[in-house]
């Protein structure tokens, strides 16, 4: 997947957690920005358990102060990092679907999604640190339900696309097991050797669908 730069995404369930809107003004921006930096960098060096928002402090020399006008706490630091994430992987997860012009395009769409997960968890390593994170992280844990939940309404909008007769709860429960199933492969494959994460992959796409005969 493409390296880019995505704004940080609208937080939902803010009843459970407090994830900061992009600040508006130039300076602000920066300064917001370049405290996500850090955030990334201290994530890959020290990883989840060991992140202090002082390692924040010290490697930018922003008071906490100001740190905590942006950021109230530690997981709205992670959360933020983390929906920037999904962001990255919704657009291409868009783009790869907008290829299916017809059902037999099925199995296709689903293998480029696989593929282009977990190269964007090699092209951008922190992805992992940050989804163990949240995991970690009760406040956080919704980020991921969610961002399974948006993918599969895009995969059962593209189904219903090319095949408009299936019924909608099927489509949806359709599409909510393979984004989950993809998930899921791609968090494994990702924690195995190059070689052996691409075997595994290559086995996985062979069991994906190529049209949706389970439903009938």
């Amino acid at each position: 997947m493409p390296e880019r730069k995505i704004r940080a995404g609208k937080a939902t369930r803010a009843t459970e957690r407090r994830t900061p809107l992009v600040p508006t003004q130039e300076r602000s921006r920066e300064r917001f920005d370049r405290i996500l930096s850090a955030a990334s960098e201290i994530l890959m060096e020290k990883g989840s358990d060991a992140f202090r928002m002082s390692d924040i402090v010290e490697s930018t020399g922003i008071a906490f102060g100001s740190l905590y006008q942006y950021f109230p706490d530690k997981s709205a630091v992670i959360g933020t990092l983390a929906e920037r994430c999904n962001a990255i992987g919704r657009e291409c997860v868009q783009r790869d679907l907008a290829e299916m012009k017809k059902l037999s395009d099925l199995h296709a769409a689903l293998s480029r999604i696989t593929d282009g997960y977990y190269q964007m968890f090699r092209d951008h390593p922190v992805m992992h640190h940050i989804w163990q994170a949240t995991q970690a992280d009760r406040t956080l844990q919704s980020i991921d339900e969610e961002d399974v939940a948006f993918l599969a309404g895009l995969l059962r909008d593209a189904l219903h696309r090319v095949a408009p007769k299936q019924s909608a709860p099927a489509l949806t429960a359709f599409s909510q097991l393979a984004m989950i199933q993809i998930a899921a492969a791609v968090r494994h494959a990702i924690s195995l050797p190059s070689a052996d994460a691409r075997r595994m992959l290559d086995l996985f796409k062979r069991m994906l669908p190529s049209d949706l005969s389970a439903l009938r």
